[in-house]
């Protein structure tokens, strides 16, 4: 965890977070944790770490144990990734009556 000071004008005090590694000029963290992006994405911190280990989402291994870090570009260009493929789907699936389908008889 990290604690870190407020900026003048922004009314608050000193604020504890859970985000670690360093500090980008608009305030976001370069690298996150994986119980960072499970947080960001509404998943558990096993399905980020399997979005990792499938290649899914790009990370690097840090330290002497290992420990893995996502950047927040490359979390970014996954949810941008998801974005464009749910797209897709749904233009190739469309939801509703398809042309081919009957009208009920009425």
């Amino acid at each position: 965890m990290l604690w870190t000071a407020s900026r003048a004008g922004d009314g608050g005090g000193a604020r504890l977070t859970t985000m670690t590694g360093s500090i980008r000029p608009d305030g976001t963290p370069r690298f996150l944790q994986l119980a960072d992006v499970a947080e960001i994405l509404n998943i558990s911190s096993a399905q980020a770490y399997a979005l990792v280990r499938n290649g899914s989402l790009p990370a690097i291994k840090v330290g002497g144990r290992g420990q893995w870090r996502v950047e927040s570009a490359q979390l970014e260009a996954y949810i941008q990734r998801a974005y464009d493929e749910t797209k897709a789907f749904v233009e190739s699936h469309p939801y509703g009556r398809g042309d081919d389908e009957e009208e009920p008889a009425g």
